[in-house]
């Protein structure tokens, strides 16, 4: 019988493995630089993406239940934190959501794999923005 999504490892082998996510993040990122809507969020990144592809490649591979890359390369993360130096409202959590929905569409995955991924990656775009406007609050 199979494991749900999110139990052990059944997440990142229903991604394809590092492989599979790799595709996935090239995807995310090639629709930032050409979705109108995700313009806005494509200034917030730097020009040279190869890092930040790196870390989201990183990052997943650990939050889908695989080797947990990003804290080995890059230390421990708290996602809301690590993007405190930018505001984030729906708009931009949307254009992000946007894109990432975009690459997941592309990507051989199960169809309920497909959804469940999506509704997972809310959850942190969420914090983030939840984390972002309570900043903006703070210093006003």
């Amino acid at each position: 019988m199979a494991r749900a999504y999110g139990d052990g490892d059944a997440s990142f082998q229903a991604a394809g493995g590092q492989p599979g996510i790799q595709r996935l993040v090239d995807r995310f990122y090639d629709y930032m630089d050409s979705v109108p809507e995700a313009a806005a969020i494509r200034g917030m990144h730097p020009k040279d993406l190869e890092m930040t592809r790196d870390k989201l490649y990183c990052f997943l591979c650990g939050w889908l239940g695989g080797e947990k890359l990003f804290a080995k390369k890059y230390g421990p993360i708290m996602i809301p934190r690590a993007h405190e130096h930018i505001d984030i409202a729906e708009p931009e959590r949307d254009a992000w959501l946007l894109c990432m929905e975009k690459a997941v569409a592309e990507q051989p995955y199960a169809e309920d794999f497909k959804a469940y991924l999506m509704r997972e990656l809310f959850v942190p775009a969420e914090r983030c923005r939840i984390f972002s406007q309570r900043r903006i609050e703070a210093e006003q």
